[in-house]
């Protein structure tokens, strides 16, 4: 095939937006230099400086308070106009403490503190917005694991597209070393892909033929061509991308705490302030000038940035945390409610258990041999689509049994199968089909063993003709290897584990034995599981469900958190689930469990060294110790640098 490039033509002006992109596609980002905030703050600092030395050395005060002003002028632009708006919309923001502040300090001859306070509270905003910045950039880099073109092939050529442009069915080329540009399935060829940007899986995962591949992921050694499932604007990544978004805006109880704290704060200090400025003066005739002066410093030592941060900060660290390792959060409440969980809810199939049977042992019977079981049983489920058949016909297949033909074939609702081979009539499937043919009685059929086997969490199928039994295939869903580990882990930590089920009471038994839950549930529909999560929300309060999908929808919906596995492959699941584990990887709870208790952990942390700072400096601030200097620069950028770092801690530790 000849190779052409094909241009995107779409919007080709300097503000075009990609949809898959996420931003303008021809517009450079500035380098760091030239970016706003720093050349102000470096402008400013030069202009302080110089006005410093005006004052100190040269004795050029009318000069130095000029250069003072313009240091406001510059770095106060924003901040004044802040507490302007604010106060036109009566809001008493953290810009009118300062902005008082500012032209208090030089109403009494303290112009270099003036500007000082200035500088500094637009050096702490800056350090503010970084820490939002760096949630963003989370957001960018998951928006620059898929690649913006795609090698598509139409009519026999291969051409370079803008991967927006490519459309559904068609086939896209990826070469070794190439990102997958978007979801699809695998047509031709098999490779190792490296999942982890969606799954967090730390192993590449082999695709083959018929397999399901996702934009973003990196092709590792092989040559694949993918037929496309999912334009650009409706990938995984994409919906990712867009939820992690969304979760900011969903604050947790602490966040929205903080935020009506902050309302009421405000006033309640300027209040103080002017309690201070006022009293001693005109009752114990104290100096005004040196009340205003403390007065002035505790408006700006109480300025509450570093509490007003110290938790939407450590939120943001969390949940980009967690969309780094495969756990996609849906917003700071549910990363809260995580820490409080009493109670972890399990569904069993497809969740604890593997979803998928598999053939364990085969007993013969009256001289029968088991490639006979095997021969005659493979020969009739081939016929069928129940989960049981898939089992044994992958058994019959590993062992290379040859089907016989089946005539009269009829299969029997709820119990099992029937039809001819060779003349002979056969039957397979629950001990219910071979009552009901009435040519057997109980003594006839192995229910001992039967019964044995259905505690132990198996599942039987008999073989017989119409004289005698022939064999017994028993069948399990295996138990994930991780499911063990995870159920440990939480009875470790004081929580209570539950499974819920639809099987009968013997699996659920076994599994449950296996497991060693504190709780099962058997024989369950629905409707039925939501009912029980009502239940054990009642009686303990904090609940988390664990399911696999849209059939366990309503009780995920119905319990405090929601938790739904495997969704890389699911646009429901995303949708659905308050938390989604992109990967089916049960240990993830462990992870999660960790990080809400660790992330809660810091922003306590934070929040009690804010409030410990702001007091004793508001104390000192009224006893005359500290300047305005000291009550911006310490107590209030260096808090809030300090809370910061302290809330990015989060996402450089690891939690398994």
């Amino acid at each position: 095939m000849t190779k052409n490039h094909e241009h995107c033509t779409e919007d080709l002006d300097s503000s075009a937006t990609c949809s898959c992109c996420g931003g303008d596609i021809f517009q450079e980002k500035p380098p760091l230099w030239k970016h706003k905030p720093l050349l102000i703050i470096c402008t400013s600092a030069v202009i302080f400086a110089v006005a410093l030395v005006l004052e100190k050395f040269l004795n050029q005060g009318i000069l130095a308070e000029v250069a003072f002003l313009a240091v406001v002028a510059v770095a106060g632009y924003e901040i004044i106009m802040g507490a302007f708006k604010g106060l036109l919309k009566f809001r008493f923001n953290m810009n009118l403490l300062i902005t008082i502040a500012a032209v208090g300090a030089f109403l009494i001859g303290h112009g270099e503190e003036g500007a000082a306070v200035i500088l500094l509270f637009y050096v702490a905003e800056f350090l503010e917005d970084y820490a939002s910045e760096r949630a963003r950039n989370s957001i960018a880099a998951l928006l620059k694991l898929a690649p913006e073109t795609a090698h598509v092939i139409r009519k026999g050529q291969e051409l370079e597209v803008h991967a927006h442009s490519v459309q559904l069915d068609e086939t896209v080329v990826i070469r070794p070393g190439d990102k997958i540009p978007l979801d699809g399935v695998v047509i031709k060829g098999s490779s190792a892909v490296d999942q982890s940007p969606i799954t967090g899986e730390s192993m590449p995962v082999t695709k083959k033929s018929d397999d399901e591949v996702f934009a973003g992921t990196l092709n590792a050694e092989g040559y694949l061509e993918v037929r496309v499932t999912r334009k650009s604007d409706e990938t995984i990544i994409s919906r990712i991308i867009e939820l992690v978004r969304e979760s900011k805006n969903k604050k947790s109880k602490t966040e929205s705490f903080i935020d009506g704290f902050a309302t009421y704060y405000t006033p309640s200090v300027i209040s103080l302030a002017i309690v201070v400025a006022i009293i001693p003066p005109f009752l114990w005739g104290a100096s005004f000038d040196d009340w205003f002066y403390r007065a002035l410093v505790l408006l700006v030592v109480s300025c509450p940035c570093a509490l007003a941060i110290s938790t939407p900060v450590s939120m943001v660290s969390g949940i980009t945390s967690a969309t780094r390792n495969g756990v996609l959060i849906k917003g700071g409440e549910y990363l809260e409610e995580m820490k409080n969980v009493k109670t972890v809810v399990f569904d069993k199939t497809g969740t604890l258990t593997e979803g998928c049977l598999e053939v364990t042992d085969i007993f013969t019977f009256n001289g029968t041999s088991m490639d006979d079981v095997l021969r005659i049983s493979t020969s009739l489920e081939s016929h069928s689509k129940h989960p049981l058949a898939k089992a044994i016909l992958k058994k019959s297949k590993e062992v290379g049994v040859q089907l016989e033909e089946v005539h009269n074939f009829k299969s029997i609702t709820g119990t099992g199968l029937k039809g001819e081979i060779n003349g002979k009539t056969f039957y397979v499937g629950n001990k219910t089909l071979f009552r009901d043919t009435n040519r057997f009685k109980d003594e006839d059929i192995p229910l001992g063993r039967i019964k044995k086997l259905e505690e132990e969490g198996k599942t039987a199928v008999l073989l017989g003709n119409q004289q005698e039994i022939m064999g017994l295939i028993v069948l399990m869903d295996s138990i994930r290897d991780d499911a063990n580990k995870t159920i440990r882990f939480l009875k470790r930590n004081g929580i209570k584990t539950v499974m819920l089920t639809g099987d009968n009471q013997g699996t659920a038994r076994g599994v449950a034995s296996q497991l060693g839950l504190d709780e099962y549930y058997h024989g369950l529909l629905p409707e039925d599981k939501v009912e029980k999560i009502d239940e054990l929300v009642q009686n303990h309060g904090h609940v988390a469900m664990v399911g696999d999908g849209v059939n366990d929808a309503p009780a995920l919906a119905r319990a405090n958190i929601g938790i739904v596995m495997g969704a890389a492959g699911s646009d429901v699941a995303i949708e659905t689930a308050d938390v989604a584990l992109m990967n089916d990887d049960l240990v993830k709870i462990e992870y999660l469990v960790k990080l809400s208790r660790k992330t809660m952990g810091v922003v306590r942390e934070n929040v009690i060294l804010s409030i410990l700072i702001k007091t004793s400096f508001a104390i000192l601030a009224v006893l005359g110790f500290i300047t305005l200097w000291m009550a911006v620069g310490i107590g209030d950028m260096g808090l809030s640098l300090t809370v910061i770092l302290n809330a990015l801690r989060i996402g450089s530790q690891k939690f398994q």
